[in-house]
């Protein structure tokens, strides 16, 4: 046994405490005795699983103080069911609480099917909105779930996980992620496949294979199970089942009850052979039992009235339940005490719809279709009916796919879209279905469906906006990235959106295009082409959409006048979290750090409450950018890693790449070279792969920062240099205004303080045009870090007192820059008070390489400030957020729900914090939390 930590209707029974039932012949993958309820699970109580059982038995020994997630994966039949029912009866033996969730195939299309139930039985009645997305849910099912075990430790207990619709895996990856500190022990079976690698990949959920049973195992299973099999026999079942327990089972009953004849080639995949084998059981019932058993294989749902219903309506004749019995009989499915049936095995379903004829199938699609009372279950019945065109119910599952995008599944509007798509006739708006479900599939991280669909999409046929889409599309399947060479075309696009009076599709294309702009350097022709469409948007001049398009498409041409309107904004009411998340952007993409910190801790916290976890990611990498940029280290690692965690989380792999190139800054800045470095390594392998060589600026600039933290100056100077060098791949025409203060005292520390004068003076110009802050404040430190020195003392006092009052860090090295230049003069007294102050600032910042530098200086001016000890530097970047939180007095549930966090989470950190910080109640966290680091002797 092995565990591994994978890489970063209703369902069909949910049972109550005390409920679950006896491991017994239903059960595959060991000895078939009965366990009494309430009895502990015996070594010897499944053949040949005294590992796995071990395993679940230490995470059930763990329950009652922590919790976690396994999921328990193997092939089809190979026992994982078993070591679930076995789990859930040790469990209710130790008086835990047990809830079960069984997914079926059938539901694979249903938006939440799989949560829903767990969240009535948990919140008596409430139900998944149809407004609420998958992360939505997920907070909800994490505070439900941990607030159920408060009192008594539950185990929730999933079946075919596989097959659990899009959202609800989501939603409960999500949960298992987080429930190391709760009583909550979530286990979840999953059939090997195509689906469960996708699911798994990246999900950093904790796995225990299920192998198939050895030799002695699988011959000691048979002999209970078939004692009498004559030798022959009994070593064909051995070889053809594999070690299989569903196989050494169901191979042999077939073998005794229908004749060795029955049995299926052994050249077939044992899959194949089990579901041909539960055919030959099915083909000896009633056929009323096999006309209902269809039904049931073909609903969504697992409620018996319906099933009865419609295969009433299907055989044109009253069905009662006595038509199940012998399918009962022959343990082909159960029924629970609250009438909901259930398969005993998903093979026997599948096994059902494949022996079934299209007539027969289409038939009682059309009877689920007539019975159902919900619209999207219905339609896709309607359409399973469907085979030639047929433009009203593809409207339907165009209308359906839509209702599902705004709840946040997905991959049921792909789906949708898609046969939506078959069904139309037209085939411009095929085509365009097709679009929308690609773009979809990317979204959801479907690359197999998003590369598929690409290939069948008839260009010729779509409206030139959406060819627009379509390229961009087919880019990111090529992952190649081709900068600048379509922006003209698709401006061209835009502004025929606008004739056509479709404004917001137009300024929807122009966003797309400004942020690539921004990153792709483009030429004057090129960005005047795409500011010309944004100046005949009929939007008002303050419309945060227009803002974002006119700074990230033209910040030399607009960025001063639209620096002006952003001022304008911050003092009018806030707008929604998405659009201060444009703003914070255009602030950022022009330079002004501040106000983008300003908009984006607004936007951050509208997104959090409205859980919208995607944008947030995005939200937050700017805003770890923003807070890099003024040297706020605590903010940029903490914004930086939690951007890393959510756009992993929701498959956002280029956002993961920004967000990992950002804390790479912030780990240069705080000295932690050998970090910075292996992330930005990381980080150019990936870009240079996909041509994106603008991005490179990022690179070069953290390896320019680390270089100058650790004293390597002419290093330092080499790799900045190539930002600024339009000749070099690495150059970006805005990037180069907010390295010029780490350019120049690189620079000058190296004494090439004719070069650092020869950039200053290239980019002096653009400064009025864009009113960057960020340049300004560049030029300031340049002008007086790169001076004659009997020019030099009255720039330092003016960049210190006036030019970068709102840049902290770059007003801190000027002023040690400053002190250092003046004890080099023999004025050590005057030199103290710049020294002392900057010593404060950095230190505040986290900037520690810089705060030590400041203090040599000091002490070689004759003066000492020891830095005490500050155990904030022992926070994790999470530890630090909830200190921070709880220093400003919010109760651990708010915290929680902030962070997306159980509360007894929150609680495990504080525990961890308070030592760390030395401190044991929140008076003295807040305390230590706004102090001033560094104590003077």
């Amino acid at each position: 046994m092995a565990f591994r930590r994978s890489q970063p209707g209703s369902p069909a029974s949910v049972t109550g405490a005390g409920a679950p039932g006896p491991i017994g012949e239903d059960d595959v993958g060991g000895e078939v005795r009965c366990i009494p309820r309430g009895a502990r699970v015996r070594r010897n109580a499944l053949v040949g699983r005294d590992g796995e059982l071990a395993g679940l038995r230490d995470a059930l020994d763990r329950s009652p103080h922590r919790g976690g997630t396994l999921i328990l994966r193997g092939e089809a039949g190979v026992g994982k069911s078993a070591l679930l029912a076995a789990a859930r009866t040790e469990a209710a033996g130790r008086r835990l609480r047990v809830l079960r969730i069984a997914a079926v195939q059938a539901e694979f299309r249903l938006p939440f099917a799989g949560v829903d139930t767990l969240l009535r039985q948990l919140a008596g009645g409430a139900a998944v909105s149809g407004q609420d997305n998958p992360y939505q849910v997920a907070l909800t099912v994490l505070t439900l779930l941990t607030e159920a075990a408060e009192d008594r430790p539950l185990v929730l207990s999933v079946e075919d996980a596989q097959w659990l619709d899009q959202p609800s895996w989501e939603a409960l990856a999500f949960v298992g992620r987080r429930l190391e500190a709760d009583p909550v022990l979530l286990l979840m079976a999953m059939r090997d496949g195509e689906e469960t690698e996708a699911r798994l990949a990246g999900a950093g959920l904790a796995e225990l294979r299920v192998p198939p049973l050895d030799q002695a195992h699988a011959a000691a299973l048979l002999d209970r199970h078939a004692p009498g099999l004559r030798p022959d026999l009994r070593s064909r079942v051995l070889t053809e089942a594999a070690g299989n327990p569903l196989g050494l089972m169901e191979l042999a009953v077939a073998a005794t009850r229908f004749g060795e004849d029955t049995l299926p080639p052994a050249s077939l995949p044992l899959t194949t052979r089990l579901e041909r084998t539960f055919a030959v059981v099915v083909s000896q019932l009633p056929a009323p039992t096999r006309s209902l058993l269809l039904v049931a294989a073909l609903n969504d749902g697992d409620r018996l009235d319906e099933i009865l219903t419609a295969g009433s309506l299907e055989a044109g004749e009253p069905v009662t339940l006595a038509a199940l019995e012998p399918a009962v009989s022959a343990r082909l499915l159960d029924i629970d005490s609250t009438y909901r049936v259930s398969f005993r095995h998903p093979l026997v379903r599948s096994s059902i719809r494949q022996q079934a004829g299209p007539v027969k199938r289409r038939q009682v699609h059309a009877a689920l279709a007539q019975v159902l009372r919900d619209a999207d279950r219905r339609v896709w019945h309607r359409a399973a009916v469907t085979i030639g065109p047929d433009e009203e119910i593809a409207a339907d599952l165009a209308a359906m796919a839509e209702r599902a995008r705004e709840r946040g599944a997905l991959s049921t509007a792909v789906a949708a879209l898609q046969r939506a798509a078959q069904l139309c006739t037209r085939p411009a708006e095929r085509s365009c279905l097709l679009v929308d479900a690609a773009e979809l599939a990317y979204d959801v991280g479907d690359s197999q469906t998003f590369e598929q669909l690409l290939r069948v999409i008839s260009e010729p046929d779509l409206p030139a906006a959406e060819r627009a889409r379509l390229h961009w599309m087919r880019e990111i399947a090529a992952g190649e990235w081709s900068g600048a060479s379509r922006f003209v075309s698709h401006a061209a696009i835009a502004e025929r959106m606008l004739l056509a009076g479709d404004t917001d599709r137009a300024v929807r294309t122009l966003q797309m295009i400004s942020l690539r702009c921004w990153w792709s350097n483009p030429d004057p022709a090129t960005r005047e082409a795409i500011l010309a469409v944004a100046d005949r948007l009929d939007l008002d001049p303050l419309d945060p959409r227009l803002l974002y398009v006119l700074a990230l498409a033209g910040p030399i041409e607009r960025g001063a006048d639209t620096l002006d309107r952003l001022s304008h904004l911050m003092s009018q009411d806030e707008p929604g979290p998405v659009h201060l998340h444009l703003l914070a952007v255009a602030s950022g993409a022009l330079g002004a750090p501040g106000p983008s910190i300003v908009f984006m801790a607004a936007a951050v916290a509208g997104l959090r409450d409205q859980g919208r976890l995607g944008l947030l990611a995005q939200a937050l990498v700017h805003q770890a950018f923003a807070a890099a940029q003024l040297g706020d280290t605590v903010l940029a690692l903490t914004a930086a890693t939690e951007a890393g965690g959510l756009a992993a989380e929701t498959g956002q792999g280029r956002w993961v790449l920004t967000a990992q190139l950002t804390r790479a800054q912030a780990e240069a800045l705080r000295g932690n070279g050998e970090a910075a470095r292996a992330l930005a390594d990381q980080a150019e392998r990936m870009l240079l792969s996909i041509g994106a060589y603008p991005m490179l600026a990022m690179v070069q600039q953290v390896r320019g920062i680390d270089a100058l933290s650790d004293g390597r100056y002419a290093e330092a100077y080499d790799h900045l240099r190539r930002i600024v060098e339009p000749t070099d791949t690495a150059y970006h025409a805005y990037m180069r205004f907010s390295v010029l203060a780490y350019l120049a005292e690189a620079g000058t520390r190296c004494g090439r303080h004719d070069d650092v004068r020869r950039v200053a003076a290239e980019l002096e110009p653009f400064a009025a045009a864009t009113g960057s802050p960020a340049l300004k404040a560049g030029l300031a430190c340049a002008r007086a870090l790169a001076a004659p020195d009997d020019a030099a003392e009255p720039l330092f006092l003016t960049g210190i007192a006036d030019d970068l009052a709102a840049w902290p860090f770059e007003r801190a090295r000027l002023q040690l820059a400053y002190g250092a230049w003046l004890r080099r003069r023999r004025r050590s007294v005057e030199s103290r008070p710049p020294l002392r102050a900057a010593i404060g600032a950095l230190e505040a910042l986290g900037a520690a390489p810089w705060a030590e530098r400041a203090r040599q200086e000091l002490r070689a001016s004759g003066e000492t400030i020891r830095r005490a000890r500050d155990g904030r530097d022992d926070l994790t970047p999470q530890e630090r957020q909830i200190a921070r939180l709880a220093a400003e007095g919010l109760p651990n549930r708010e915290i929680a729900a902030r962070l997306f966090l159980s509360s007894r989470t929150v609680s495990t950190h504080l525990y961890r914090i308070y030592p760390k910080l030395g401190v044991s109640s929140r008076t003295e966290l807040a305390r230590v939390m706004s102090a001033t680091p560094g104590t003077r002797s």
